[in-house]
């Protein structure tokens, strides 16, 4: 029987080709009716291939077959390709949106900061410092301990933290945060 010459047994075979796609797309990442696509290119391209080849006993079975190996490759490409990510930045130089969204994060940072309470602004402000001061420089600048720096710097930040999460979207909760 050839697959190819048979059009009775392409129409007959369209629903199981359907609804096998249907169950191995999922899995593999793609849309069911490319898969069903890159099937009936398989089965076009093994009749070009080898004319003289016998067509499968049981086509039904050759079928889901395909399916399978067309849902492997398409896991095995998903594996290896790179998403293109839009926000990227070209080679030539910054985007003037992320500048200006960095700048507005920055601003919302600096007003937060400058609203906490008791030392928390100075501290912050030596923390968020360019300088990138040691514990020993910030805790001269300040006049504290350096062992009191940790626990005064954690109270700070759960007060920031709070403050933040009423003007921005907060992530969730990460380690022992509660």
């Amino acid at each position: 029987m050839d697959l190819l010459k048979d059009p009775d047994l392409v129409t007959e075979l369209g629903p199981l080709l359907s609804a096998e796609a249907a169950a191995e797309a999922p899995g593999a990442g793609v849309d069911a009716a490319d898969l069903e696509q890159a099937v009936w290119v398989r089965l076009l391209e093994s009749g070009r291939r080898a004319p003289d080849r016998a067509d499968p006993a049981e086509p039904a079975r050759w079928l889901r077959r395909a399916v399978r190996a067309e849902a492997r490759l398409a896991r095995r490409r998903a594996r290896r390709e790179i998403p293109y990510d839009h926000r990227r930045r070209p080679a030539d130089g910054p985007v003037p949106e992320d500048a200006l969204l960095h700048g507005e994060v920055n601003r919302a940072l600096r007003s937060a900061v400058a609203r906490l309470p008791g030392r928390c602004p100075e501290l912050m402000k030596a923390l968020l410092s360019p300088r990138d001061l040691t514990y020993r420089e910030i805790a001269g600048e300040l006049g504290i301990s350096q062992g009191s720096l940790g626990p005064v710097r954690s109270r700070c930040l759960g007060c920031l933290r709070r403050m933040l999460a009423a003007e921005v979207a907060a992530p969730g909760l990460r380690g022992m945060e509660r």
